[in-house]
């Protein structure tokens, strides 16, 4: 079997439980993976014999896709910010969208120095690696409530930011001891934002792999992440210090209204690649 034959018959298969041009892009990923190629060596090795370790190693890795587990976890890596990242099912898969989020505060951060950045609810350490590699000089801490997702940021964090400093702590109750009151110049959030209401709006591959804890959060109480981050960033950020968040779309106007003067200033909606709203940012006053 030839790697084209190799990547073409895995993405048939993969059409019982994918769209068909889903189930190709996924395929590509795993050849590319099994053969250690990246896409444009896997295209010119096109003819090529795939060899035996390859053929053996996919019938359990297509069966796990044609479970609906999510191709990243599957390969226990995902893409985000020009970084490789290591994610396993205590991590949220990072988003493109998220990636906005560290580009929005590039833009406005860019050329300040000695930043104090601090990222809550970490997960894969995602959002917190790539404002360390940035913001130049930044010192950045992170922090989750799980143990087993602080493991794999921590990980990730050797490999591309070993700068990055790390906390277990349950953010709705406590804070961490990394910065003092008032010198904090960033807090960056991607907080639990689904309503519980919103959970058959979702993918299958979603609901049972990724971790429920880090995606929802109760229809009578959905913005509770999103009060006391507002009460963190009171605490913790100094005059001019930033907070971004992504949001979720439904709620932009009500996660707005938490950070209002006289606290916050600049209050903005910031929408995303497709125009839906999915971040807002403020000015500690």
């Amino acid at each position: 079997m030839t790697i084209r034959q190799l990547t073409t018959d895995l993405a048939l298969a993969l059409e019982a439980a994918y769209p068909a041009p889903e189930a190709a892009a996924i395929a590509a990923l795993v050849a590319e993976h099994l053969l250690g190629l990246d896409s444009l060596q896997r295209l010119m090795a096109a003819g090529q014999p795939a060899p035996a370790a390859a053929l053996a190693a996919l019938p359990l890795l297509q069966a796990r896709l044609l479970a609906h587990e999510p191709v990243q976890y599957v390969l226990g890596r995902a893409h985000f910010a020009d970084m490789e990242l290591e994610v396993t099912s205590a991590t949220l898969i990072p988003r493109p969208e998220t990636e906005e989020l560290v580009q929005l505060i590039e833009r406005e951060q860019a050329g300040r120095t000695g930043l104090r950045v601090l990222d809550v609810g970490t997960g894969s350490g995602c959002l917190a690696l790539a404002l360390a590699r940035l913001l130049p000089a930044a010192q950045v801490l992170a922090v989750d409530i799980s143990a087993e997702a602080l493991a794999v940021a921590r990980r990730n964090a050797a490999r591309f930011a070993p700068g990055v400093a790390f906390e277990q702590v349950d953010i709705l109750t406590g804070l961490p001891v990394g910065f003092a009151p008032g010198t904090l110049d960033v807090l960056v959030s991607n907080p639990p934002y689904v309503r519980e209401s919103e959970r058959p709006l979702m993918r299958e591959n979603v609901l049972a792999w990724e971790p429920a804890t880090a995606l929802f959060v109760p229809d009578h109480d959905p913005l509770l992440f999103y009060r006391r981050l507002a009460e963190v960033g009171r605490t913790l950020l100094k005059p001019g210090g930033g907070i971004y968040l992504e949001i979720n779309e439904a709620l932009g106007p009500e996660t707005a209204a938490l950070l209002q003067a006289p606290d916050f200033t600049e209050v903005r909606v910031v929408p995303d690649m497709f125009g839906k709203p999915r971040m807002v940012r403020a000015v500690r006053c």
